[in-house]
């Protein structure tokens, strides 16, 4: 064939691949306000610089599937998002479902291992139906499609991964959402191992959509998704958020941004939110907006264990993770669903080299028969283990009340570089209330109550601890940003400046 017949029959096999699966499923997909697989890709990375590999891929399986299935229902390839370097897969949803075959699984993995290997955050869009049928049916379909590439589900956390679930995603896209360290998921989605046909087959009843799979499920029930959207643009504009607090790879620390120290808020509003009785709750989201850098905070599983907060933010222009106790609920009991969420925290902010500010302000983990059923002692150990792993600078900041065992697990004692304390502090194994009952056979209503309470009450302030230095300091609320601000620059300079030792690479995402 001359020159002129062998371009043109290449851009015609381009065009072709550019066509996804046709006007018409795209048509319909607008008409549900929903953006294609084109679409959604402009609007995550920056214009001009994406380069796509497998554009030509298509089925592989049956001969007459290759011209139905351009670029085998997978965008992929490499692209910059503010400037820096990834790896990216968005699911095209009018191909088939987007369904996992033989040709687009080589095309994610290759992906998935230049990331991890040249260092750069690996970023998966999802929308499917799970594998391809009739692809993966019968042994030579098993062969071909199941169990050929050893790397494709393993993490090690030497780069950031992050997802998204967007409408239907069975299959695929939720095992990475659950395999990555963020994914975000729009309102009307579904989720899950299955479809709810396939399901409802498998168990002999109806199955409803939203039990099944839906947002609320994720927020408030499994953990499985950090945030939750209205539209795709909004889902795509929290990868890049999420993104932003991010090293491309956990060799080198998360990227600085300008400060402007003109922009910190009145460290005075902490004590306007900080209740003078030792038994009103308050809301400790609001302390924390007042002591990262405004506008900082980007909360993660808000719906989920609400009893403890978990935020990225910035402190002077540089990353930080914030753990925080939330009175507001429970008390600020930790529960097994809490436990979870800081344990999850904890390993992805070790494994990118992103340190830790702790605001402690509990009376301990919840119990009860209900606890026990969701294996608190398990989740209390996990929790404790994760802590004492923790090799990135952290700071743990006594607010109020630390109680118990859950003292330790919040980073008490020496599970940290450094513990302050808010002179309106008490640590004590137990609440002076419940120890008063106890020792005393006293309630409230009774006789020496007041007196046996006060006897109990009075030793357990904050300044015998800082006497025998187990506190390295006592300070006021509003010096808190300041002196932590200046802490983390000495104890990012030891070894390794900052390099977490990574100890927790391996640990499971979702459990």
């Amino acid at each position: 064939m001359a020159h002129e017949e062998i371009l043109s029959e290449l851009d015609r096999r381009r065009e072709a691949a550019a066509a996804m699966g046709g006007k018409e499923k795209l048509a319909k997909k607008k008409e549900r306000g929903d953006l294609n697989a084109q679409e959604r890709l402009d609007g995550l990375i920056d214009p001009g610089t994406f380069i796509e590999t497998g554009l030509l891929g298509a089925s592989g399986m049956f001969k007459e599937d290759e011209a139905k299935t351009p670029r085998d229902g997978k965008i992929v390839g490499f692209a910059q998002i503010d400037g820096r370097d990834v790896g990216v897969v968005v699911n095209d949803f009018t191909v088939k479902g987007a369904s996992t075959s033989a040709t687009n699984s080589k095309k994610m993995g290759h992906v998935r291992r230049v990331t991890t290997e040249k260092g750069m955050p690996f970023v998966h869009v999802g929308e499917s139906t799970g594998a391809r049928l009739p692809d993966a049916m019968g042994a030579r379909g098993m062969g071909l499609l199941m169990g050929n590439d050893t790397t494709q589900f393993r993490r090690t956390r030497e780069n950031p991964w992050v997802a998204a679930a967007l409408g239907t995603s069975f299959g695929s896209s939720a095992w990475l959402c659950c395999i990555s360290d963020f994914a975000v998921m729009r309102k009307g989605s579904v989720m899950s191992v299955s479809s709810p046909g396939l399901v409802s087959m498998a168990i002999g009843e109806k199955v409803d959509v939203e039990e099944l799979g839906g947002w609320r499920l994720h927020a408030q029930t499994t953990g499985l998704i950090d945030r939750f959207v209205d539209t795709d643009e909004e889902a795509l504009q929290e990868i890049r958020t999420f993104l932003s607090y991010m090293p491309s790879h956990n060799g080198e620390l998360p990227p600085e941004v300008e400060y402007d120290p003109a922009t910190d808020s009145d460290q005075e509003q902490i004590i306007d939110v900080l209740p003078e009785k030792r038994t009103q709750v308050y809301d400790i989201r609001k302390i924390i907006e007042v002591f990262a850098d405004k506008g900082s905070v980007f909360e993660l599983k808000p719906r989920f264990g609400r009893a403890a907060v978990v935020a990225l933010a910035r402190l002077g222009g540089k990353v930080i993770g914030i753990i925080a106790n939330n009175p507001l609920i429970g008390g600020g009991a930790l529960s097994a669903e809490a436990c979870r969420k800081i344990i999850d925290f904890q390993v992805m902010c070790d494994s990118f080299n992103i340190p830790l500010v702790r605001f402690m302000d509990t009376p301990g983990f919840v119990v009860g028969t209900n606890a026990e059923k969701k294996g608190a002692p398990g989740w209390i150990m996990n929790f404790m283990n994760s802590t004492c792993l923790v090799s990135v600078p952290s700071i743990t900041v006594i607010v109020r009340k630390a109680y118990g065992r859950a003292y330790v697990a919040m980073g008490g004692g020496r599970h940290n570089e450094e513990m302050i304390a808010w002179p309106s502090a008490e640590v004590s194994f137990m609440d002076p209330d419940f120890a008063t009952r106890i020792v005393h056979g006293l309630s409230p209503d009774d006789d020496g109550y007041e007196e046996a309470f006060e006897n109990i009450h009075k030793n357990i302030g904050p300044w015998d601890m800082a006497t025998i230095y187990s506190l390295q300091n006592i300070v006021k609320p509003q010096e808190t940003r300041n002196y932590i601000m200046r802490m983390l620059d000495i104890y990012r300079s030891r070894k390794g400046g900052g390099i977490g030792e990574h100890a927790m690479k391996t640990w499971p995402t979702s459990y």
